[in-house]
């Protein structure tokens, strides 16, 4: 049971099949995404969610390229480019991701994984910038349609028990699914 609250206790050593999981424990790190939702919604009366940083750093880019034309958009006129707490979420995820691989043994310093280099090559760091950029552009496109990201709508609205959250999220999972099938042939 203590191995429950510990951190630093890697599947391998609680999972009797020996599967070499993250270091970290899951089932604490997952407590602390609850903990973390239910004080976003107490201090900010919003749901845990990303994709509002992605659009409002979109639009400072754009204010600095176009601002005539940015302001003129009504997404922009009612929710003006900032930096709020959903950018700094954001730059939280990357920096805590860090910190995570780096406490819990799991940096590598490497572009490509291995089980992308097995599949496409280990001079295929271009391939690999392309399919992450288009990945990018179509999740944020499909988190703007879907009005809401995966953290948005998998962790604050599976929460509050919202059904097209569920559907979404059920949606996200199946799509992982069938995009590792297509590109890796598992």
């Amino acid at each position: 049971m203590t191995a429950f609250f510990d951190l630093s206790v890697s599947l391998a050593e609680v999972d009797p099949l020996q599967y070499p999981g993250p270091a970290w424990s899951p089932y604490v790190v997952g407590a602390l995404i609850g903990v973390l939702s239910m004080l976003t919604f107490y201090f900010s009366n919003k749901p845990l969610g990303a994709s509002t940083a992605y659009a409002r750093v979109a639009g400072m880019i754009g204010g600095l390229l176009a601002p005539r034309h940015t302001r003129s958009l009504k997404y922009f006129q009612d929710k003006p480019p900032k930096v709020g707490w959903e950018l700094m979420l954001v730059v939280a995820v990357v920096v805590g991701s860090f910190l995570a691989a780096w406490t819990g043994g799991e940096w590598t310093g490497r572009w490509l994984p291995e089980m992308w280099q097995d599949r496409f090559g280990a001079d295929s760091h271009w391939l690999r910038g392309g399919v992450v950029f288009a990945g990018g552009l179509l999740m944020a496109f499909g988190a703007r349609m879907a009005g809401g990201c995966t953290s948005g709508h998998g962790i604050s609205g599976t929460l509050q028990l919202a059904v097209g959250s569920w559907v979404s999220a059920i949606c996200f999972f199946l799509g992982g699914i069938v995009t590792a099938l297509l590109m890796y042939g598992l």
